[in-house]
């Protein structure tokens, strides 16, 4: 894998250190610090940085029946969390999401694929598969959309993006992302809001997508 050039602002890092970021972009940041040593380590400072906040704050009272209450949790059947591990280029936080399935594609049309992993209120979080030379239609935003490579690497009006390399696209930002020649391009988008596509067809395709 070549060198990670595209990485993730520290006021995100912050968000997600502080478990205040919306769950469809957390799936990214989680991806991509699993691929970035340097994400890593800054997150690690972020979460030391939390962690003297909360000792030097003043003790807070408690319920006299806490401690008992906590003890009689001992108790309770004990169901040990999965772990996910990374599965072929789908780091272990997307296998997370995809609770340990493989992905279910279906059909955008021209060769491109997606996954929805989820979707609600907060924001959708999906897998997308682009055949080389492939573009994705020319769209702005209405809010925010992270894009994480996993696979391959796209171009698009900012420049190259190849494996762990992360795109973030906020309303100011049109662009038509196309899969560079090689490798198909398989990425982890996450958006807040619904694209902005120029194009009639994608439009009227829009809802059936969910895009």
């Amino acid at each position: 894998m070549s060198a990670i050039s595209h990485h993730i602002p520290d006021a995100m890092l912050t968000a997600y250190a502080a478990g205040t970021l919306p769950h469809a972009f957390s799936v990214v940041v989680a991806s991509h610090v699993s691929l970035c040593l340097q994400c890593r380590a800054a997150l690690e400072a972020h979460q030391s940085v939390g962690g003297a906040i909360l000792e030097s704050r003043e003790k807070v009272a408690v319920s006299s029946s806490l401690k008992s209450d906590l003890l009689a949790q001992l108790d309770a059947p004990f169901r040990p969390e999965p772990v996910y591990e990374r599965s072929g280029v789908y780091p272990g936080p997307v296998i997370e999401a995809l609770k340990g399935r493989a992905p279910k594609w279906k059909s955008l049309g021209m060769g491109v694929r997606q996954d929805i992993i989820s979707a609600g209120d907060e924001g959708s979080v999906r897998l997308l598969y682009i055949p080389p030379g492939q573009a994705v239609p020319d769209h702005s935003h209405n809010g925010l959309e992270l894009t994480l490579v996993l696979q391959g690497s796209f171009s698009d009006e900012t420049g190259k993006f190849g494996v762990g390399d992360l795109e973030i696209a906020n309303e100011d930002l049109e662009h038509t992302p196309t899969a560079d020649e090689g490798e198909p391009c398989i990425c982890l988008a996450a958006t807040d809001a619904p694209l902005k596509f120029r194009a009639f067809m994608p439009r009227l395709l829009q809802p059936l997508f969910q895009i």
